[in-house]
């Protein structure tokens, strides 16, 4: 199937609506979404680090700042 969008002449908030719109769509029927086998992986691997004490975990407020310094 191919899906014809005119891009180029769409404005961002236009775009940023396909995108929820899309987004929405695949969130109504969460089961039809299936997490490729690497994602387990890679959970079991932060879960065992959690657990070891190798990582901790920030609160999303303390996150975004040093994202946000990063990026000065």
């Amino acid at each position: 199937m191919s899906i014809d969008l005119p891009l180029e002449s769409m404005t961002v908030a236009e775009k940023l609506r396909v995108m929820e719109t899309v987004w929405a769509s695949l969130c109504s029927k969460p089961a039809d979404v299936a997490s490729p086998d690497w994602h387990a992986k890679v959970l079991a691997e932060r879960t065992r680090r959690l657990e070891s004490g190798e990582a901790t975990v920030s609160k999303w407020s303390d996150a975004k700042q040093r994202l946000q310094d990063l990026g000065r």
